[in-house]
């Protein structure tokens, strides 16, 4: 299992702050599980539309589209931040 965050306008659209998902077999990085969640339904089509629109952390680690994870990691999805 794989504990999977969503915060700002992903959560939103989304309908949740987080999930608990049993990933499929070949979903091994970043970018693909934020693809697989694209795919999964229409809430993850919305959230996951625009890729380029989304950042990601492992185990509270910024991690590019290539960067692995693995069972029992978890996984947040954010949009850009900015500071001033």
């Amino acid at each position: 299992m794989v504990r999977v965050l969503y915060f700002a306008w992903l959560r939103e659209r989304m309908g949740c702050a987080e999930e608990q998902l049993e990933i499929p077999p070949g979903v091994a990085t970043v970018g693909d599980l934020a693809a697989w969640l694209r795919a999964r339904n229409a809430k993850g089509e919305a959230a996951f539309a625009e890729l380029s629109t989304v950042r990601a952390a492992v185990n509270q680690v910024f991690a590019l589209p290539p960067a692995p994870f693995a069972d029992g990691d978890e996984v947040a999805f954010f949009p850009p931040v900015t500071g001033g």
